[in-house]
């Protein structure tokens, strides 16, 4: 009997398969076929991608399975609902788009894909509109065929990458599961983070207690591994602006790790950054905050550039953004907060 280990990256599903001792020689193309109820073309495409290796070596097709070989696959992560998928015309902000993917601006309040409670009015509702009878056809995906290699949360803005075709679906997947993809995102948090560089590393996974968020466990505890290194960009006294680069992609990984290091994001509801944090007692500096909120009235974080190898000419793209007006406004009442207190002005709390 073949034996199968399965688990996932936020990204992208990935495989083991190691080979039955009394298992025929076959190609690996049709044994793949066989074991993942896929067609041979979407396999065949995979394989050329490297996403297929034998003892850690990449395969042709044609390869032929052994008895004991350990076959590892990257398989793209396809978010198939079980309802079809209702085009809309949602205006979208397109950056970059060819045959092969595009690049978007994601605003806030914008769910990515279809959920409960979220059926409708999605980022993916959205790019069926705009693909129209050009909805790429991507096997995996019956009803929703909209090839989000990866997602952004409802209130975090900034680039997103989509893939248009079999090819970048395949490809993008691999990159990002090769930790290849360069993401840079913006995040004001509170307090004054203490390191002007450093790297935040530990096991994030979902609260058993509250399904919404997610945690920082211990190892061996639960959760998966995530990377996310930082960068002080400007300290502003009670809070700070940081540059992160992710090595990983875990859902919401920014957001607890800073609430891990004891710094959550401003204004972030989910994970206690809607509340002040630090700072002084005063009635007059709560009055300002709370003005500060009305201008980011959600998480600060901004998807500011995303980078990639293109899955046709093997050129290396990288997208950049401006901070959202909201995420802007904030700063600048923050600098005013600051410049203030540095002048003496009596009337600064």
């Amino acid at each position: 009997m073949q034996e199968t280990d399965k688990h996932t990256d936020d990204n992208a599903d990935f495989q083991e398969i190691k080979v039955d001792g009394k298992q025929s020689p076959l190609r690996i193309d049709k044994f793949l076929n066989i074991r993942l109820q896929l067609t041979r073309n979407r396999i065949q495409e995979i394989i050329k991608q490297g996403n297929v290796t034998v003892d850690d070596k990449v395969v042709k097709a044609n390869h032929k399975v052994k008895p004991g070989e350990l076959i590892k696959i990257v398989l793209p992560r396809y978010y198939d609902e079980t309802q079809p998928l209702l085009p809309e015309n949602i205006p979208l902000d397109i950056r970059y788009e060819d045959d092969d993917l595009l690049v978007l601006h994601k605003p806030d309040n914008f769910v990515v894909h279809p959920g409960v409670g979220n059926w409708t009015g999605t980022l993916a509702n959205a790019l069926s509109y705009h693909f129209g009878e050009n909805l790429p056809v991507l096997e995996g995906n019956s009803h929703n065929r909209i090839g989000l290699v990866h997602r952004i949360d409802k209130d975090t803005t900034g680039l997103m990458v989509v893939a248009k075709s079999e090819l970048a679906m395949s490809h993008l997947a691999k990159q990002f599961f090769d930790h290849t993809i360069d993401r840079t995102y913006y995040a004001l948090v509170w307090g004054d983070v203490e390191q002007d560089k450093g790297t935040i590393s530990n096991y994030v996974g979902r609260d058993d207690r509250q399904p919404r968020i997610n945690r920082v466990y211990e190892e061996g505890e639960s959760g998966k591994w995530a990377v996310t290194h930082y960068e002080v960009i400007e300290r502003l006294y009670y809070v700070t602006l940081v540059k992160c680069k992710l090595e990983t992609g875990r859902t919401h990984q920014i957001r607890v790790h800073f609430q891990h290091m004891g710094h959550p994001l401003f204004s972030d509801k989910l994970y206690g950054g809607d509340k002040i944090v630090k700072g002084t007692v005063y009635s007059k500096y709560k009055q300002y905050v709370e003005k500060i909120f009305k201008a980011l009235p959600r998480q600060g974080l901004h998807a500011k550039s995303i980078g990639f190898t293109h899955p046709s000419s093997d050129e290396r793209m990288l997208f950049e953004s401006d901070l959202p007006p909201d995420m802007e406004k904030a700063l600048e009442l923050w600098r005013a907060y600051v410049a203030q207190r540095k002048a003496g002005k009596k009337n600064m709390p």
